[in-house]
């Protein structure tokens, strides 16, 4: 009967002990997916927005549609854009719809 107490009693620490060392696992999962997988997907959405708000007129852009363009104007958050040759084809987009900025090499060296 003794015997019992004291097993159970080792049993019972066993198992207390596997349950803080599958925290601590589950911790270090967590910790490994947020530098993997969250914090690089923080830092380009950070560059994304410099990259928007940067943007002024005479910039050529892709938007997310895969459409070529040259900014006109920027007001808050919209941009007006000319497509193409056409001087009447000017819309006016959002600046989250800008995907890509494409500057002069001479304006890159400058900044």
């Amino acid at each position: 009967m003794l015997s019992m107490i004291l097993t159970s009693g080792a049993n019972s620490q066993a198992s207390g002990g596997s349950i803080v060392m599958t925290l601590v696992m589950v911790a270090l999962w967590i910790g490994v997916l947020y530098f993997i997988m969250i914090r690089p997907q923080k830092k380009q959405q950070k560059e994304m927005d410099s990259l928007r708000n940067s943007v002024k007129a005479g910039d050529n852009i892709m938007t997310t549609g895969g459409f070529y363009g040259v900014v006109l104007d920027v007001v808050d958050d919209t941009v007006i854009v000319e497509f193409g040759n056409n001087k009447n084809c000017r819309i006016p987009m959002h600046k989250n719809a800008i995907a890509e900025i494409e500057r002069d090499e001479e304006e890159q060296t400058e900044e």
